[in-house]
């Protein structure tokens, strides 16, 4: 089955040249040139992915993601301009994935739109109706099920993004033992795509905020200045 993705921009010469490109490379494509057409669509139909706009009318890319992520957990990449380097870190705290700026080479924005898909079906791999208990991880008080993209603390469910997912699996396999944010790259994003120091920095923090909406004491994850983070043991 294709994969779906829903392009969001105002620009028509973006929408089109993308959306060919995409369409070349065999996925569904469903446009729209501003935020508030984008949300009905996108709630009523959820793609596998969606790549948003920061500068739209009616409604910003930035107000379009903090909507959806009420309710929708698919990966989102964000375009930018080089000037919105403050939106990208907001961005990325308030649950986008991943960031492009413009002018972007295609190469580029396809690799981005693989990496993500590839750990989102790897987050939701397993037989249809059943979880590989195998691959579920307790680590106290905390559950993820990989299987079902599923994350757990002390009995309520935590929605995560699939970066924010691997992020947290990669802390919690080894309890106590420090990742810095090179390897913590290599766990979301792969060794083929580069993200600066401040992305993974973005995500822990909404990871951390996301946490303690449902424990406020919540202090799994530590930071150790300089060096990276680590999930506690015990």
């Amino acid at each position: 089955m294709k994969k779906s993705i829903a392009l969001v921009d105002d620009d028509r010469n973006i929408l089109t040249s993308v959306s060919m490109l995409l369409e070349a490379e065999g996925f569904q494509v469903r446009t729209y040139n501003d935020g508030v057409s984008a949300l009905d669509g996108l709630n009523q139909s959820p793609p596998d992915l969606a790549i948003l706009d920061i500068k739209m009318p009616r409604m910003d890319g930035m107000e379009l993601l903090n909507r959806l992520r009420k309710t929708q957990t698919m990966p989102v990449i964000f375009l930018t301009s080089k000037d919105e380097e403050i939106d990208e870190v907001l961005g990325l705290r308030m649950g986008a994935d991943d960031y492009i700026r413009k002018p972007f080479s295609q190469r580029l924005l396809l690799e981005r739109i693989r990496a993500l898909l590839r750990r989102g079906d790897h987050g939701a791999a397993g037989t249809e109706g059943e979880a590989k208990e195998a691959d579920r991880l307790v680590r106290g008080e905390l559950t993820l099920d990989p299987s079902r993209h599923l994350c757990v603390w002390q009995g309520k469910q935590v929605n995560l993004t699939v970066t924010e997912f691997l992020l947290l699996k990669s802390l919690a396999e080894r309890p106590g033992h420090v990742k810095n944010r090179d390897q913590l790259m290599d766990a979301a994003y792969g060794e083929t795509i580069y993200v600066d120091d401040r992305t993974i920095d973005s995500h822990i923090k909404r990871l951390r905020k996301k946490f303690r909406e449902v424990d406020e004491n919540f202090e799994q994850i530590e930071t150790l200045y300089g060096i990276g983070y680590r999930y506690r043991d015990g």
